[in-house]
């Protein structure tokens, strides 16, 4: 061929795409099947080391869970063939007024069993963090933190003989002088309630306390030595720095103890078992009643759905605020 030919020979014709995929051009990268593969098998060693924790929690939360909400879908005695009446045991729960009373003192609850013991956990941390390597602070550490591994149980009896006419609190307040102050603390429809709601303070104190200083340690001492330099005294560095540096445990002990607020149920049952009347009644308490001396299970399973679901979305939205909080 001459280059005259050459230079009137056409131009070849542009690569389309679909040539270019009919092997015209590059390959096509695919991920090997062996990546894929491995995922899987990974995964799976995963769900088999679950096993052995996700085999009783099914078997003895999550089975339970649902047989309840199976109950609360019917009339039943517990001994008779119950009968199907949907949600109505659900509106009841609305419309009675023993269950909106008992519901209302797990909310009180929650001032004593929450809110009290948060503040008493972070200056009690405050301080105990201040102390750190001192002379008793080891043993002001425990104390504070010993009725939270003693059973609740031992704590309802313990605080049963205190709270007693002949008990601990009168024998102080007749020993000061302030004899006309005694009274039956756990029998007074006044005072039982704000009685048993000090026993769980005093309980779940030393858990917020130990939360908090766990928090304390992560804290870069940095931060209050260039606070001191600008003049900053020990209450101003608890409330600018510890408070707002320990978010996530307060997060947490918020969390735990209003679950212990709203499902408290062993503690009232040995100091008062919902009495005087029904002035110390909370929803576990009712439940109890309901299913096991009222002869109404489907009433306290729609109940112990309610609270689950209470629970649930308390604790959902404390987890939602501490991660939104700036």
């Amino acid at each position: 061929m001459t280059t005259a030919d050459r230079l009137t020979e056409p131009a070849p014709a542009p690569r389309t795409a679909r040539s270019a995929k009919r092997g015209a051009g590059p390959a096509v990268h695919r991920r090997p099947r062996t990546v894929r593969s491995g995922r899987r098998r990974r995964r799976a060693v995963a769900l088999l080391y679950l096993l052995p924790a996700l085999l009783p929690y099914t078997l003895f939360a999550v089975l339970p869970l649902l047989h309840t909400a199976y109950l609360s879908l019917f009339d039943w005695d517990g001994v008779t063939l119950p009968s199907f009446v949907g949600v109505d045991n659900y509106r009841r729960i609305g419309t009675d007024p023993q269950l909106r009373a008992a519901a209302w003192h797990a909310g009180a609850l929650i001032l004593f069993f929450s809110v009290l013991p948060i503040c008493v956990g972070l200056v009690s941390a405050a301080i105990v963090s201040r102390r750190a390597g001192r002379r008793g602070t080891a043993l002001v550490r425990t104390v504070l933190f010993l009725p939270q591994v003693i059973p609740l149980v031992a704590v309802g009896i313990l605080w049963r003989w205190v709270y007693g006419e002949d008990g601990t609190l009168n024998q102080a307040l007749r020993a000061v002088g302030l004899g006309g102050l005694t009274d039956a603390w756990l029998g007074s429809f006044t005072w039982a309630l704000p009685a048993v709601g000090l026993i769980g303070t005093w309980v779940v104190s030393g858990l917020c306390m130990v939360l908090f200083l766990s928090g304390t340690q992560r804290i870069d001492q940095e931060i209050y030595e260039a606070a001191r330099m600008d003049g900053a005294g020990p209450v101003r560095e608890f409330t600018a720095i510890t408070v707002p540096l320990l978010r996530p445990e307060l997060a947490i002990a918020l969390s735990i103890t209003v679950i212990a607020a709203l499902s408290s149920f062993d503690l009232i049952y040995i100091t008062t078992g919902g009495g005087p009347g029904n002035s110390t009644v909370v929803p576990g308490i009712l439940i109890y009643r309901l299913a096991f001396g009222g002869g109404a299970v489907g009433v306290a399973s729609a109940l112990a759905i309610v609270l689950t679901v209470v629970i649930s979305l308390a604790v959902l939205v404390i987890n939602r605020l501490s991660r939104e909080a700036p």
